[in-house]
């Protein structure tokens, strides 16, 4: 949990970008934080939001990694070229987005490089805000082996027909008898993607089909409350949520 180290307490991290085999088979970019130890320790594959394989995400990696835990992001804009996250990004729109099959691709592949590192203890789960946070629910619908699922307000997880797309053909909500993993939800009550109706419309379906899931919904929140940058930051809401997502993947993944 947040400020609960010991303060005699020794070891770091090591962090950075490194290349790994994405799903496709090409070479990706993917930054990774870990602990500094012999492990073993769990894993997280975190799941960039729409406005890209940021430095909100680079240092999301190191929070994970500083509180135990081998994290990786691959960036799953790869395919649109280099250049600043906000170039990418833009190119990344004017195509149409990233395809929910190479996403899925790409998250498997950066699970598998979890696993099979020698101080992993076999156990990893999938995070996302944003568009990520539809990312981490697909892919944990889609994809066997995850450990834990955490979406943090994604936006079209449930979609309306005019919202598919040839590169999002099918509604996560659609894939939810498949979610192989519990789940955890937070969510701001004045967000409007995904709007309090989606939620409940989330939530509805998870019911229906037996899963194990929780959902936090948070007064005076809306979209993106943890990004600290924007004017969207509620401190308090956002460490609420921080430490209910560390306690949520302790408890399935360590």
């Amino acid at each position: 949990m947040w400020n609960m180290f010991r303060t005699d307490a020794e070891g770091g991290m090591v962090a950075g970008v490194s290349r790994i085999t994405g799903g496709g088979g090409n070479e990706i970019h993917a930054y990774i934080a870990r602990p500094d130890g012999p492990g073993p320790y769990p894993g997280v594959v975190l799941m960039h939001h729409l406005p890209g394989w940021d430095e909100f995400y680079r240092e999301f990696s190191r929070r994970f990694a500083d509180h135990g835990f081998i994290a990786i992001c691959p960036n799953l804009y790869e395919q649109f070229g280099h250049g600043t996250a906000d170039d990418v990004t833009a190119r990344a729109r004017g195509e149409g987005g990233v395809a929910d099959d190479s996403v899925v691709a790409d998250a498997e592949a950066a699970r598998d490089w979890v696993t099979s590192q020698p101080t992993s203890n076999g156990k990893v789960g999938i995070i996302g805000t944003c568009s990520g946070g539809r990312h981490a629910v697909l892919v944990a619908s889609r994809v066997q082996g995850f450990g834990a699922v955490a979406d943090l307000w994604g936006g079209r997880v449930v979609m309306p027909p005019e919202q598919l797309s040839e590169r999002q053909p099918v509604a996560p909500i659609d894939y939810v008898g498949g979610l192989s993993a519990p789940l955890i939800g937070l969510f701001g009550n004045d967000d409007q993607s995904p709007s309090p109706a989606e939620v409940d419309q989330h939530e509805a379906a998870l019911q229906q089909n037996g899963k194990s899931y929780i959902f936090h919904r948070y007064d005076s929140a809306g979209h993106g409350f943890f990004y600290y940058h924007t004017p969207n930051y509620r401190p308090q809401q956002a460490m609420d949520g921080w430490n209910k997502v560390e306690d949520f993947f302790n408890q399935h993944l360590v």
